[in-house]
C-alpha cells in the first residue's frame, strides 16, 4: 500500500488492522472516482481564487486531473489495493506528477468533505437515471394503454377472479405510478443538490474558501451552508435517495409479480420474448422467466441498503468511521436497482398478450358487481342489490366490452383520461 495520508513518524501500521480499516473501500471508490476527480478540480480552482495556488499550479493540476480521469476510464490507471482509497490515489498521482504542487491539493479540505461531495455528485447522477428510466416506462405504458385500452383483462383481488378489467387500466396504472416515481426521483435529486465541499471535517477551516465557486463549478443548486450539518447529512441524504429508488422498485416488484403469474401455464395471458427467459439445466421443456424474477428481487437490495444506513446513523454529531459502510450500501442498492429498471422499458414494449386466454378466464361471477350497481342505479338500495347479486343463480356470462364501457367513473375503463397522464409526463420532461 502507498504511503498513508495520515501516517506520522512513530505511528506503527499493522497490516491486518489496516486491511480491516480499508475493507472494500478502494474497490467501491472506483464507482465514485471520476466524481472525486471532478470535485478536486473545482477545489483547486477555489484555492487559486484565494491565492493558495498560482495560475501555473492551477493549470498543472487541471491538466493532471483531466489526464487521470482519462487514464482511469481507459484502464491505464487502476484503482487497486496499493491505495488506501480513491482520495489517496488522486493525491498520490498528483504528487508523483507535480511534486510540491500536488501536495497542495488537500489544502482546506478533509477526506470527510471529499467523500461527501463525490457521493453527492454520484447520487445526483443516479437519481437522474432513475427519473429518466421511470419516464421511459411511463411513455411505453401510456402508448400501450392507448393501443390496447379496450382489450378485456380479468381483474383480481386476493388472487381471485373479481371483475372485468382491461389492458387500458392495467397499463395506465403502471404509467401513472412511473410518472410519480420519476417526479419523486427528480424532487429528491433537487433536495440533495447541495454542495458540502469546503466543510472539511465538519468544522470549517481558517481559510476564506471560495465555496460559491465550487458550488457553481459542480452545478449544485445550493451550498450546504453549515459545516457541521454537512457531516450530519451523510446517511440522511443517502437514505432519501434510496427511498426514491425504492419507490420505483416497489412498483417494479408488483409488476414483475403480475408477469410471473400471467406467464404461468395456469394463466397463460402473456408471452415473453425469448431473451427474457432461460432454460432449465435438467428439464428440457422449461423456459423460465428469470429476468422478471430477478426484477422482483431487486427491491430487496434497496431495502437492505436503507436498513444498513439507518442502523449506521445511531451516532452522535461529528464524523465517525462507521459511515464508511454507507458507500457499499448505496452502491449495491443502485447497482441492482437500476440494472433491473433499465431492462423494463424494452420488456414492456415487447411482451405479447394472449387474448384468447384472457377472454376464457372471464367467468359469469365477474359480472356480479355490474349487476348490483345496475340495480342500485334503478333505485334499489345498494346493500339489498348487493345481497341479490350475490346469488349465483343470477349470474350470467356478460359482454366484457359492455362491462368496460359502463365503467364511467374517472380513471375506470371508459374514462381513463390518458390525456391527463400525458400532460403530467410532458410537465415532468419540461421541469
Amino acid at each position: 500500500m502507498s504511503q498513508l495520508l495520515w501516517q506520522k513518524p512513530g505511528v506503527k501500521v499493522d497490516a491486518r488492522i489496516q486491511q480491516f480499516l480499508a475493507g472494500e473501500d478502494v474497490i467501491l471508490d472506483r464507482e465514485f472516482f471520476v466524481f472525486d476527480i471532478e470535485a478536486s478540480r473545482a477545489h483547486a480552482e477555489g484555492l487559486a481564487a484565494i491565492g493558495i495556488l498560482d495560475d501555473d499550479e492551477l493549470d498543472a493540476l487541471r491538466r493532471e486531473l483531466t489526464a487521470l480521469a482519462e487514464d482511469f476510464r481507459d484502464g491505464r490507471f487502476v484503482l487497486d489495493e496499493q491505495y488506501e482509497d480513491g482520495h489517496s490515489a488522486i493525491e498520490a498521482r498528483l504528487v508523483e506528477r507535480l511534486g510540491d504542487t500536488g501536495k497542495k491539493i488537500h489544502t482546506g479540505r478533509s477526506r470527510n468533505d471529499q467523500v461527501l461531495v463525490a457521493t453527492r455528485l454520484w447520487l445526483r447522477d443516479r437519481l437522474e437515471c432513475v427519473a429518466e428510466v421511470s419516464r421511459e416506462v411511463a411513455e411505453v405504458a401510456l402508448a400501450r394503454a392507448e393501443a390496447e385500452r379496450s382489450v378485456p383483462l380479468p381483474g383480481y383481488t386476493h388472487l381471485q377472479r373479481a371483475v372485468v378489467s382491461s389492458l387500458g387500466m392495467w397499463w395506465a396504472a403502471w404509467a401513472e405510478g412511473s410518472i410519480d416515481n420519476a417526479w419523486r426521483a427528480a424532487q429528491t435529486r433537487d433536495w440533495l443538490d447541495a454542495n458540502p465541499l469546503g466543510s472539511a471535517a465538519g468544522y470549517g477551516v481558517n481559510l476564506p474558501l471560495d465555496r460559491d465557486h465550487t458550488t457553481a463549478a459542480l452545478g449544485f443548486g445550493r451550498m450546504q451552508l453549515s459545516a457541521t450539518y454537512a457531516q450530519l447529512s451523510r446517511g440522511k441524504f443517502e437514505m432519501a435517495a434510496i427511498e426514491a429508488l425504492s419507490s420505483a422498485l416497489l412498483d417494479l416488484r408488483r409488476l414483475a409479480w403480475d408477469l410471473s403469474l400471467f406467464t404461468s401455464a395456469e394463466y397463460g395471458f402473456v408471452e415473453l420474448p425469448s431473451q427474457y427467459t432461460t432454460g432449465s439445466s435438467i428439464m428440457p421443456n422449461k423456459r423460465n422467466p428469470d429476468v422478471i424474477e430477478l426484477m422482483r428481487a431487486s427491491y430487496s437490495a434497496a431495502a437492505a441498503a436503507r436498513t444498513e444506513i439507518e442502523q449506521l446513523l445511531s451516532l452522535p454529531s461529528g464524523y465517525h468511521r462507521d459511515l464508511q459502510f454507507s458507500k457499499g450500501a448505496i452502491f449495491h442498492a443502485f447497482g441492482r436497482g437500476l440494472a433491473a429498471l433499465e431492462l423494463l422499458p424494452d420488456l414492456l414494449r415487447n411482451l405479447e398478450w394472449r387474448q384468447d386466454r384472457m377472454q376464457a378466464a372471464l367467468e359469469p361471477s365477474m359480472y356480479a358487481t355490474d349487476l348490483a350497481v345496475d340495480m342500485a342505479r334503478q333505485g334499489l338500495p345498494f346493500r339489498e342489490a348487493y345481497r341479490q347479486a350475490a346469488d349465483p343463480q343470477r349470474w350470467a356470462q356478460g359482454d366484457p366490452h359492455d362491462s368496460l364501457q359502463a365503467r364511467v367513473s374517472p380513471g375506470a375503463a371508459a374514462d381513463l383520461r390518458l390525456e391527463v397522464l400525458h400532460k403530467r409526463l410532458q410537465a415532468l420532461a419540461a421541469a
